[in-house]
């Protein structure tokens, strides 16, 4: 039984004497942990960053927090309580919801007859926590805990609450969670009619495809064609030029899973962060299961602003979305963001998204950085894996943000408003491309996605099966984002006007179209060697040549796409590699009829990419390459 110091515990303010005791940077320094010049230094930066003085001390690495911890008890003479010693009761822990606990980061510890302890991290914000607990019929009284260790004993106590809410965060309507095996039995149904009805009457079958390529071909082209354009033409919406008066805390989620390969590289590149320590909140999300990336983890020494949070094992559910929204609750940050575990952002990425964030107005709620690769050279298929992503990210992307079109996000180096994405309801933890679910949620809430001028290398997926693996998982995402969202189309057309749901038309169906349609486009090029082909009896020479006309004409805005993302990501040197394009793509079509088959089957199957494979060019080639993460025109 742990004694409770009640001499000290219960003073005549509800929290002793903050403003009548010494300081805590004065506790700190004549205990001898800090210098006078490390606190004035400390003090110092407190007028520029939204953090506690503790955690600037902690975030420069000149103080401990179990030091700042004891001195805060000194200055406020409050007892340290040890969660994990002494756990707290389960009820008392029912006397508030879970939502109470997390928002405030306070837990009940024990009873004491009619006092109740109150684990708290923050003793200077306890008034609102005593007055919200005052109809419990208890004395309340603070006690100190870390934040971490109070996280540690929510997760704990409240284990089944939130993995069941981490799995259904997203409302119904907008979730693929209810996808089971008689949802999809409707368009299962429906596609073998189809197929029936084809193979019957052959002549119009044929004409309905034909008709279909075309149509998802045009929506591809207007969509490349005026994200290129307004990429050339239209300004940046705002300049960026300095930080807000005082920096907020931003909060970055690392899913990691089975990355042994990948743990010390990463926490390397965590630390040529520039953005102030203090104000870094860096979650390693790991699965409870995952014994490979704890070991890897266990011979690191982590910095003091990463930490480590478990997904407990519940359910035969296991996907980044899921491990997302479970973090997303123990998250401090006003701004959070998400990096992949083979992730190598920009060291000042952080400041670029504060700063765009702080000039942006409040419906810009979602920032999307660069994504590139910093392994080009590795082969044919990492070359053009960086050509395609330039072209995205640089030119195409950044082109239908500004038009105010429906963005796809990227699935990492993304930043919310965290309440915004609160409001959101996360990430649907069943769908398998849950970034892009997201970009259309958030619009269709009336909310923007802004490019942000910064960028983020990772891996190439440069191996030819893993490469169809992580594209057939993003081709069924798209498969399952675009049902989910056109089971009530005049709702979704209401929710985003007519310009965005042609948009959201053309990126879903002209994506997937180009991938399950391309063997029909193949088909065109017969005319050119007068060969036989399925289209003859249904149409005139002249027609097909025409089609192929269009189809030259998206082959050549690909290739200017792909030539001005290059430029723009200060990549020159692979120009010569992006007519070898039209042979990368059609492998792509294996991975669409992988991603259909398993939308049938294996609907939520993540098929995880693993990393670790690739050399890394050097940190100086990155840095060459990041000087302009964004064009000019950007």
């Amino acid at each position: 039984m742990v004694e409770l110091n009640l001499k000290r515990q219960i003073p005549a303010e509800p929290v002793p004497g903050l403003h009548s005791r010494k300081p805590l940077g004065a506790c700190l320094r004549d205990q001898g942990v800090i210098s006078e010049a490390q606190l004035q230094q400390a003090l110092h930066l407190q007028t520029r960053q939204n953090a506690p003085l503790g955690e600037i001390l902690v975030g420069e690495d000149w103080a401990s927090r179990a030091e700042v911890l004891s001195a805060l008890s000194e200055q406020t003479g409050l007892q340290i309580a040890d969660l994990d010693q002494t756990p707290p009761p389960e009820e008392l822990c029912a006397l508030k919801p879970l939502e109470f606990w997390l928002t405030h980061n306070v837990l009940p510890w024990m009873r004491v007859g009619p006092i109740l302890p109150i684990a708290t991290a923050r003793p200077d914000r306890f008034d609102t926590v005593s007055t919200a607990l005052s109809d419990t019929g208890y004395t309340i009284v603070p006690v100190l805990a870390g934040a971490e260790q109070i996280d540690t004993a929510i997760a704990r106590h409240f284990a089944a609450d939130l993995t069941e809410a981490a799995e259904t965060r997203v409302d119904l309507q907008q979730s693929c969670r209810n996808w089971g095996a008689t949802a999809r039995a409707r368009p299962i149904t429906l596609v073998v009619l189809l197929i029936t009805l084809c193979s019957l009457f052959p002549m119009l079958g044929l004409t309905a495809l034909l008709w279909t390529t075309l149509a998802t071909l045009a929506l591809f082209l207007f969509l490349r064609v005026s994200g290129l354009i307004a990429h050339l033409t239209l300004r940046n919406p705002r300049l960026v030029t300095a930080d807000p008066i005082r920096l907020p805390c931003v909060s970055i989620l690392v899913p990691l899973f089975k990355e042994k390969e990948i743990a010390e590289i990463l926490i390397a590149r965590l630390r040529r962060l520039t953005y102030p320590k203090a104000l870094l909140d860096i979650i390693l999300v790991l699965e409870e299961q995952d014994s490979v990336t704890k070991a890897a983890l266990n011979n690191i020494e982590l910095p003091s602003w990463v930490r480590v949070l478990e997904v407990p094992k519940r359910g035969k559910l296991t996907t980044k979305p899921r491990a997302m929204n479970y973090a997303l609750d123990f998250c401090r940050g006003d701004i959070l963001g998400v990096w992949d575990a083979e992730d190598a952002p920009m060291p000042d990425q952080i400041e670029s998204v504060v700063r765009h964030f702080a000039a942006a107005p409040e419906d810009v709620v979602c920032l999307q950085g660069v994504l590139d690769y910093y392994n080009p050279r590795t082969n044919w298929r990492s070359r053009c894996f960086t050509i395609e992503y330039s072209g995205w990210f640089r030119v195409i992307l950044s082109g239908i943000a500004r038009l105010g079109l429906v963005v796809p996000l990227g699935g990492t180096t993304f930043f919310f408003r965290r309440d915004k994405l609160v409001e959101l309801g996360g990430w649907d933890a069943h769908n398998v491309t849950e970034d892009a679910d997201l970009g259309v949620r958030l619009c269709r809430a009336g909310y923007k996605t802004e490019i942000v001028s910064t960028a983020t290398y990772e891996e190439a997926n440069f191996r030819a099966w893993p490469w169809v693996k992580q594209r057939s998982r993003w081709l069924k995402g798209f498969m399952v984002t675009y049902l989910v969202h056109m089971r009530a189309p005049l709702r979704l057309l209401r929710d985003l006007g007519p310009l965005r749901f042609l948009g959201f038309q053309a990126f879903f169906l002209g994506t997937l179209g180009q991938f399950l349609l391309a063997p029909v486009l193949w088909v065109f090029w017969l005319t050119f060697l007068d060969l036989p082909h399925p289209f003859q009896h249904i149409t005139t020479p002249d027609f097909l040549r025409n089609c192929i006309y269009l189809l030259l004409a998206a082959e050549a805005a690909n290739l200017l796409v792909g030539m001005l993302g290059v430029i723009a990501g200060n990549r020159r040197f692979l120009l010569p590699w992006v007519p070898m394009m039209v042979l990368y793509f059609p492998l792509g079509v294996l991975a669409a009829y992988k991603g259909l088959w398993e939308l049938a089957v294996r609907p939520f199957f993540w098929d995880k990419t693993q990393h670790g494979h690739a050399v890394e060019e050097s940190e100086a080639a990155i840095s060459r390459a990041g000087s302009h993460p964004v064009s000019a025109g950007s």
